[in-house]
């Protein structure tokens, strides 16, 4: 199983909603007690076990809207995965999304990118959108005004307030549960368990 987390290298970007995925890899890391120091195929990778599988975590040097060069890489590399469903079905990507509100996510078997240069970049590299993904919602809370949201690059790209690093805390804890369930039990089980579990943001379509 490969798990990718999407970011920006750079401490300048460590705690910018943009990185939201670099940092649940952080947690799942930090949970596992390993380092994210490997370099391999444009990527700090570590190996653990998640749910008794053999699991591989990233995170690409490259920057966002380049994500697709590592990850084409990594699915390559790791093709002859253990349940031999192919590469593409063994790959898990963990990214942030502006029109999803802070401290939700949302697990996705597959998806169009939807304005996301990483996502999209992926769905370059590997000539589908056919891959499973968990969106970690950064954007505005239901009931804020969704125009100091909408700065797009701006907003992403500067780094969040003590209360926003504060209300994503919880997600990662819950992304790295639904990582754990799609290793256990698959991506249709992780979004009976984890999309139901919240009402509809007036963000989300």
């Amino acid at each position: 199983m490969l798990v990718v987390g999407l970011g920006n290298p750079g401490i300048e970007y460590q705690f910018t909603p943009h990185n939201a995925g670099f940092l649940a890899i952080d947690r799942i890391a930090e949970e596992h007690k390993v380092a994210v120091v490997n370099r391999r195929c444009r990527a700090l990778t570590a190996k653990v076990r998640i749910a008794g599988r053999e699991a591989i975590l990233a995170k690409p040097e490259t920057f966002m809207n380049l994500s697709g060069l590592s990850v084409g890489a990594l699915v390559d590399e790791f093709e002859e995965e253990d349940s031999g469903e192919g590469p593409i079905r063994n790959l898990l990507v963990l990214y942030d999304e502006l029109d999803l509100p802070l401290g939700r996510l949302r697990v996705r078997e597959r998806g169009s990118p939807a304005g996301h240069n990483g996502a999209r970049s992926i769905s370059g590299a590997l000539g589908t959108d056919e891959w499973a993904r968990i969106r970690i919602g950064v954007g505005a809370e239901p009931g804020v005004r969704q125009e100091a949201f909408r700065r797009g690059r701006d907003y992403l790209l500067t780094p969040m307030s003590k209360r926003d690093l504060a209300a994503i805390d919880p997600v990662l804890d819950r992304v790295a549960r639904a990582v754990e369930m799609v290793a256990a039990k698959g991506v249709h089980a992780a979004m009976n368990e984890f999309n139901r579990r919240e009402e509809p943001g007036p963000a989300e379509t």
